[in-house]
């Protein structure tokens, strides 16, 4: 995936949100940098995208994009279903510039 081949961990998809994590579980000096241009990548790849290809006026697909960079709390979170979760202000803040992006 785009994700992985710009070196980044898809942690979780929920709904229409896509979050994906730079430097964990393996430390990046440049996991910003990966992080900014994996989003510049989908939002070019969203962009090209036709929403339906049998009725190409519908237009594009578009995505917003949100990304913060800082601390995170990281852990294996149920027994059930175990998944990888990130908590903390960095991921709050990054979900808000996603909500209030154009």
């Amino acid at each position: 995936t785009a994700c992985s081949e710009a070196g980044l961990f898809k942690v979780e998809t929920i709904g229409d949100a896509y979050m994906c994590v730079g430097g964990l579980p393996t430390p990046q000096e440049d996991h910003t940098a990966r992080v900014a241009l994996f989003s510049i990548a989908a939002v070019k790849a969203a962009n090209s995208t036709l929403v339906d290809e049998e009725v190409p006026e519908m237009g594009h697909v578009n995505i917003r994009v949100g990304f913060h960079s800082g601390s995170v709390v990281a852990s294996v979170v149920g027994e059930l279903n175990p998944r990888y979760c990130l908590f903390g202000d960095t991921v709050n803040y990054a979900s808000r510039m996603e909500c209030n992006s154009e």
